[in-house]
């Protein structure tokens, strides 16, 4: 059984004109089916528009879809009871690309970090810093972190925090946003190398939404391609995607620009006729 299964998902929005009239409704997502396996990452691309945070929201619970199923571990997420649906909301995080807007700005990195165990863990106060402290050292950080406010990061450190807090309980998988699409390009490679470490360390899984085929390439096991609501391709390996012939993919692909060396290997074979 996958770790996650969508089947057969459409979404719409009201539309609205002016003095609230409503129109008729925009359909966002059409029929999207799609799984992701335990360990293993699924890189959605496409460009904006296409529906792929809209696609992170309901699986995420925050959206439900008009017709078909998000099931999580075997699990309607959305019609499972309430034990169960707690427990989904445990191995389920995400997180988003503006850093900043993600936390609150007047609490500390420990309260930041704290909220998700405390919701869900039973630690003394003491096991609940010592936690917090080896997770700031995970991603990079360290104990001289714990009292300091949002304000006083790079949004490089403050997406590790972020990043921190969806790892403290251990979950099964994270959907991640365009999560580094924010920052530098040497930010997000270390960002990206981070990430790559986490999940082979915890064995986790990401759905890793994106419109940057390079990020996508550094740390998705197969990919996606959405296009105005609908999931046009589905590659089980990156080689399949640099040699698909559908016109969205080769639009796609003629965005890279390898302006660093490190990707001028898959500018190649993008260029490849």
């Amino acid at each position: 059984m996958s770790l996650l299964q969508v089947k057969e998902v459409t979404h719409s929005y009201d539309s609205q004109k002016l003095f609230k009239w409503k129109d008729r409704s925009k359909k966002v997502l059409s029929d999207i089916s799609l799984s992701i396996e335990e360990g293993t990452c699924l890189g959605l691309l496409g460009t904006s528009g296409a529906g792929k945070s809209t696609l992170g929201k309901v699986i995420l619970g925050l959206a439900r879809p008009q017709y078909g199923q998000i099931l999580f571990q075997g699990h309607n997420i959305y019609t499972a009871d309430k034990h169960t649906r707690q427990k989904i909301r445990r191995d389920l995080q995400a997180v988003f690309q503006d850093s900043y807007s993600s936390v609150n700005p007047r609490m500390t990195t420990e309260q930041i970090i704290a909220e998700p165990l405390e919701n869900y863990e039973k630690l003394t106060a003491s096991e609940q810093k010592r936690t917090i402290i080896e997770l700031l050292e995970r991603v990079g950080l360290s104990e001289k972190d714990l009292k300091k406010y949002p304000h006083q990061f790079s949004g490089g450190q403050l997406q590790r925090i972020n990043i921190a807090r969806a790892i403290s309980l251990k979950p099964k998988l994270i959907v991640l946003d365009e999560s580094v699409s924010s920052l530098d390009m040497v930010t997000q490679t270390l960002i990206l190398q981070l990430l790559k470490e986490l999940k082979e360390d915890f064995g986790l899984s990401y759905l890793f939404i994106t419109h940057d085929i390079k990020a996508a390439y550094t740390i998705s096991d197969t990919l996606g391609v959405l296009e105005k609501g609908k999931l046009v391709e589905l590659y089980e390996s990156k080689d399949q995607f640099f040699n698909s012939e559908h016109p969205v993919v080769k639009e796609l692909r003629g965005s890279i620009l390898a302006e660093h060396p490190r990707f001028r290997s898959i500018r190649t074979k993008v260029s490849t006729p």
